[in-house]
């Protein structure tokens, strides 16, 4: 495997990055991603989560119920669930990421 390091200001990032997967190939502790907060994280992993319930045909109420453990909504407890909005932003946020704004 090779690697090729940009050097711009995003070449640090990549350093991380192959640091990372190194460690990971050789069976080393992984250190962790200092790039993105908490936070960022959980969110990534909850628009990645909603972007492949979507795919699969979940309905957004159905994704809330999984990511947000809302349980069986009516329909107008839905329609004025924080959980709806939540939701639709996780799936503009993906649909985002995977255009490619992952690389902001």
């Amino acid at each position: 495997l090779v690697a090729i390091v940009p050097l711009g200001l995003e070449g640090f990032d990549r350093l991380e990055a192959v640091a990372r997967l190194l460690a990971s190939l050789h069976g080393r502790n992984v250190p962790p991603d200092t790039r993105l907060t908490p936070q960022q994280l959980a969110r990534a992993r909850r628009m990645l989560q909603a972007a492949d319930g979507h795919r699969e045909g979940a309905t957004q109420k159905e994704i809330a119920e999984v990511i947000f453990n809302t349980g069986q909504l009516s329909r107008d407890e839905w329609q004025a669930s924080s959980a709806r909005h939540a939701v639709m932003g996780l799936l503009r946020g993906a649909r985002d990421m995977i255009a490619g704004g992952y690389r902001k």
